[in-house]
């Protein structure tokens, strides 16, 4: 039975347990509207206490993430030390909230290296009583260097990554932790950072420039504290009361009129789906997750699934304020308190009436990507989700092909080299971002409602949103053996089991 069937038949059917779904405790669930989370109105506070969510400055000028300093010192090389530590930040006035920091700030500082560069980041876990990791979001490392919750580091301990960026490599990635049973509460608490590896020879112009926007989303209760998970985000996975971009609350930059700007933009949020336009400005989508596209592409709007990335060449041509702002998309919410997604103000891009230095022109053509060739193998993966009463509380589950995740189980063997066709088939109330470790893939195919359709474009992806009731079909090829995640990028469903593992063999 789906999630809405069971509320919807006021949580009065009993459903078979597993040992894998996730205990969710249901005292005073008789007055579920009073509960944090279970009731309120659109837009009202998701968890925070009742007095509502905390005001946040806005219009502060926008703050490029600090850069992490590559000790090195030589070429071909980035060396550099990743703490992962409590710390303390001041999102609004008067009040310091206890966060979780890569070395004191959140997001953390942004990492950038160059194709062909090998990279070695110490890690060093200082959360108290919590396992941790790296997980190098998209990237092309290693098995053993992934930082999976095969490979999790205690708590004081440390460890070293190693990888070698390859060629080709040049993309948007990011990197946070990936402890089992913990990741969802480390991010959202403040553990996520860019990582932008660059291409040796970069075709968009270096006028354009190249920023960063890190989009997370934010709930602060009334004494300034981060309030824990309720029950509605265990089912929809967590929405914050506010988005911030690079930690701040609807930033400023200011442009000069004419001016062409490269924007990466990441989700890194836990659950927040970010449908995007900008009003009073053009967007060209330029690349995606994996790096850049074969040719530009206009757009109106943009979509971002959580963990999904996007790269944008904005033409600021007219004079006076051109805003980001979010649009509405239904994704399958579920209980009382949607929250407001429609038109939030992200950035606001301050252009001035002087027109500034003629800008070179963007290139028809931007590199060449190669369609990975007929399939080998094909797999079907299906997203259902599951809710049980008992005794002492309801037990929710988010499954892949009928199981919840077990860490002692390999799900898939795959062979290293070979192309596979996954059909990634949402039976689900909801919509489910797709995420794959250790490769990019290439999407071929959507269909919904009987109806099916192509991508606007070829690209390389390690994340993609498969809507309710939609079959997403995609080529993948993994070129490093060992034992790979796959899973949903919505946190908490990670958590309550809809991950499993690849087992690439050489």
């Amino acid at each position: 039975m789906h999630r809405r069937g069971f509320l919807a038949a006021g949580l009065a059917t009993i459903l078979s347990g597993s040992r894998a779904l996730a205990q969710m405790k249901m005292d005073g669930m008789s007055d579920m509207d009073s509960m944090p989370g279970m009731g309120g109105h659109a837009g009202h506070d998701m968890g925070a206490m009742s007095n509502g969510p905390a005001a946040l400055p806005e219009g502060e000028a926008l703050r490029e993430l600090p850069m992490l300093a590559n000790e090195a010192g030589q070429p071909g090389l980035f060396k550099a030390r990743l703490t992962a530590a409590p710390a303390t930040a001041r999102f609004a006035a008067d009040q310091d909230t206890p966060i979780l920091a890569y070395n004191g700030m959140s997001p953390g500082p942004l990492i950038e290296a160059h194709e062909g560069d090998r990279v070695e980041i110490a890690f060093a876990n200082r959360i108290e009583g919590e396992q941790s990791t790296i997980h190098w979001h998209g990237m092309p490392v290693p098995a053993d260097q992934d930082g999976n919750p095969m490979d999790p580091v205690a708590a004081g301990a440390e460890r070293a990554y190693a990888f070698e960026l390859p060629e080709g490599s040049a993309g948007s990635y990011w990197y946070h932790p990936h402890p089992h049973g913990k990741t969802a509460e480390q991010v959202y608490r403040g553990l996520a950072g860019a990582f932008v590896v660059k291409a040796k020879a970069d075709p968009v112009p270096a006028a354009y420039g190249d920023t960063v926007l890190m989009f997370t989303d934010l709930r602060l209760a009334a004494d300034g504290s981060m309030p824990d998970n309720t029950m509605i985000d265990q089912m929809n996975g967590r929405v914050g009361d506010h988005v911030l971009v690079n930690g701040q609350k609807n930033p400023r930059l200011a442009v000069a009129m004419g001016s062409k700007r490269r924007l990466r933009l990441y989700n890194a949020t836990n659950a927040r789906f970010l449908r995007l336009a900008f009003d009073g400005a053009a967007m060209t989508i330029i690349g995606t997750d994996g790096g850049l596209l074969e040719k530009p592409v206009a757009a109106e709007e943009i979509m971002l699934s959580p963990a999904e990335r996007i790269e944008l060449v904005v033409a600021f041509d007219r004079p006076g304020a051109a805003t980001l702002t979010t649009l509405d998309y239904d994704r399958g919410w579920m209980g009382a308190g949607r929250p407001a997604d429609a038109g939030l103000t992200l950035l606001t891009v301050d252009v001035s009436q002087t027109p500034g230095e003629a800008m070179p022109p963007l290139p028809e053509r931007l590199r060449p990507i190669a369609p990975l060739g007929r399939p080998a193998v094909s797999r079907r993966l299906v997203f259902t989700e599951t809710m049980a009463m008992n005794a002492t509380g309801m037990e929710m589950g988010f499954l892949i092909n009928g199981k919840a995740f077990d860490m002692e189980r390999v799900d898939i063997v795959a062979r290293a080299g070979e192309t596979e066709l996954w059909e990634i088939v949402n039976q689900a109330d909801m919509d489910h971002p797709f995420h794959v470790h250790g490769t990019q893939f290439q999407v071929i195919e959507h269909e919904r409602d009987g109806k099916v359709s192509k991508p606007p474009y070829l690209a390389w992806k390690d994340t993609v949103n498969v809507a309710r009731g939609e079959t997403v079909r995609l080529l993948l090829r993994q070129e490093r053996p060992g034992p790979r995640m796959y899973h949903c990028h919505i946190l908490e469903h990670e958590q309550l089991g809809m991950m499993g593992i690849v087992d690439v063999q050489a």
